[in-house]
């Protein structure tokens, strides 16, 4: 009932988005709802086609799934369609597909039949290196056409592997990088790397609780870097700092190793590797955001950290969207009476931003009510998850809870300012065939799961 509730209201607001006086006909094909009309029978058909499915098939047939996906994925960047820079579809006349949605699915299913295959431990160092690998290589895939977003994606499947027993230290180092970048980004590089070196050096402290050890340890440091500063300065010897603190590190980390030899220090080659690890880090962001990101996606990441402003180039669509949800008040404007809809200020109103279409013709009762819909609908996969009998349904369930909960808060933080325009599609109310029939194949194989989910799994 969710299902159909959700898909509903995402129509309406389609219909609403798009309204023209001139098509008032629901069925009207030259217009985006009556093709999201055909596009939601379709998305009917399919979901009934995966339930009368044997359940066995899902999983005996993952990697050949999987492998199939992966094939569209390569054929998409030989023969797709070029739109807007990007070669992320298959055009066959006013039909297009995008096979990066259904990836999603594809990898989840691969990494289920993987995860709960006999003797498999996330812990050990070939597990974890072929499940980075299936994960890995559809979002390379994706990155090449290039689609930034879809991409993204791929990091949320890091909290089935938490789920299944990966270490809680590599979720928060991944967390911490997330925080670096941004850091990075917004602050004086050499601020960053000194502040590194010293929580780097208390966390040390904290964590070995030796005094001496400690001093040691700093005063290795301070002594090869004042004499290379001292180097630097009496002879001009030309060093820049950032040589200076990061030789320093490396020749101290060096030394260091006796001690560790001698007293069995685990925690300081730990917090060693951590530390330089995150220097260097600091150095590969300016690379990854100058020549990885696309302007575009630059200047939205500036402008949500107040970087810089463009209102009326990249931080438009934010703006005009964050002015219609605005506009809506407690109750909204009604049902076809919003007037950033009706004179399209907002791009991409029935696709990407369909939210701020809720937001000004429902009010906050509408947007706290489409919310509230998804937050029932997420714990509701949650829940089923939690109850499976097999690995293979179980970890299938959270690829999929993960998948939603990802695009559901990407996609409404974006349309309110709070996170980066990635252009993802809210699951079953963005306009668009390939997003709404690969959420549907996602849910509905888990559903198929779940009615079978007493029946043994390979």
């Amino acid at each position: 009932m969710l299902y159909l509730l959700i898909v509903f209201l995402g129509w309406v607001n389609i219909y609403s988005a798009v309204y023209n006086e001139e098509h008032h006909k629901i069925f009207d094909l030259s217009q985006r709802y009556g093709k999201q009309l055909v596009l939601i029978f379709g998305a009917l058909i399919i979901a009934l086609l995966v339930i009368v499915t044997d359940s066995r098939f899902y999983s005996l047939f993952a990697y050949f799934l999987y492998a199939v996906v992966i094939l569209l994925l390569i054929t998409v960047l030989l023969f797709g369609k070029d739109i807007h820079g990007a070669k992320s579809w298959f055009e066959l006349g006013a039909f297009r597909l995008q096979p990066a949605e259904f990836a999603k699915a594809g990898t989840a299913l691969a990494l289920a039949r993987y995860l709960s295959s006999r003797g498999f431990n996330i812990r050990n160092l070939k597990n974890l290196f072929n499940t980075g690998l299936i994960i890995f290589v559809p979002a390379l895939l994706i990155l090449i056409q290039p689609d930034t977003g879809s991409t993204l994606v791929y990091f949320a499947f890091i909290l089935v592997l938490y789920r299944e027993g990966l270490s809680g230290g590599i979720l928060i180092i991944g967390i911490l990088m997330v925080v670096l970048f941004i850091l990075t980004l917004i602050m004086d590089k050499m601020t960053i790397i000194i502040a590194l070196l010293v929580v780097g050096y208390l966390v040390f402290w904290i964590l070995d609780r030796n005094i001496k050890r400690f001093l040691i340890a700093a005063l290795i440091y301070i002594g090869l870097a004042g004499s290379l500063f001292g180097l630097k300065e009496f002879t001009g010897l030309e060093l820049s700092v950032y040589f200076i603190l990061i030789f320093s590190l490396i020749i101290s980390g060096f030394i260091y190793i006796y001690f560790v030899y001698f007293h069995r220090i685990q925690k300081a080659v730990l917090m060693y590797l951590l530390m330089f690890g995150s220097i260097i880090f600091t150095f590969t962001v300016d690379y990854t955001f100058n020549n990885i990101l696309k302007p575009h996606q630059q200047k939205r990441i500036n402008i949500l950290l107040n970087i810089e402003s463009d209102p009326y180039g990249s931080g438009y669509n934010v703006n005009q969207s964050i002015i219609a949800i605005g506009s809506g008040g407690l109750y909204g404007k009604g049902f076809l009476q919003g007037t950033q809809t009706k004179f399209e200020f907002v791009p991409e109103q029935s696709t990407d931003f369909i939210f701020c279409t809720v937001g000004e013709e429902w009010g906050f009762l509408g947007t706290s009510l489409i919310i509230i819909l998804y937050t029932v609908f997420l714990f509701r996969i949650l829940f089923l998850a939690e109850r499976q009998r097999s690995e293979f349904g179980r970890v299938f369930g959270y690829s999929v809870f993960v998948i939603f909960l990802f695009h559901i808060v990407i996609n409404i933080g974006m349309t309110i300012g709070l996170l980066p325009v990635i252009g993802i599609p809210l699951p079953f109310m963005s306009y668009g065939g390939s997003s709404l029939w690969a959420f549907t194949i996602l849910l509905f194989v888990f559903l198929r799961l779940d009615i079978s989910r007493q029946e043994y799994f390979i």
